[in-house]
């Protein structure tokens, strides 16, 4: 059977943060830290050795494949600080196009500095990610 690489459990995120080398992504990462935490309302989690989630959802495919995820969240990498929305969500797009200097992929959207971005949009962003998932995944 499958086994899941990124599950939550109780490292601490502060020391997480703590461990991150360039100062400004660290600088940046308590920025994101408290911008999740206060639109989320929910409580920072480390998720596998490097990504900070909020709240979590029980997935289950077509295919069989279930588990559990964090509704959003974070990543302060080397190269680039990686955020976590939903997947399948239109509405995402659309928020993006104001949300200022990025790149995405299917899951990720990648940003080099908090200051690159438009705070209110990332706001909208993890809200609309987490009330698509609720919606999309209703608790059991």
């Amino acid at each position: 059977m499958y086994e899941l690489k990124i599950k939550e459990n109780d490292h601490s995120v502060i020391s997480f943060i703590e461990s991150v080398e360039s100062p400004k992504k660290r600088d940046d990462a308590y920025k994101l830290l408290d911008i999740f935490t206060d639109t989320t309302g929910y409580q920072a989690k480390m998720w596998g050795p490097s990504i900070i989630g909020f709240g979590s959802y029980h997935y289950k495919y077509e295919s069989g494949h279930e588990g559990d995820a964090p509704l959003v969240g974070f990543s302060p990498r080397k190269a680039k600080i990686s955020l976590y929305f939903a997947t399948g969500d239109t509405e995402r797009e659309a928020l993006l196009r104001d949300f200022g200097k990025h790149t995405s992929g299917k899951a990720c959207v990648y940003i080099n500095k908090v200051d690159d971005i438009d705070t209110e949009v990332l706001k909208a962003l993890i809200h609309q990610s987490v009330v698509f998932l609720k919606e999309r995944y209703p608790a059991r």
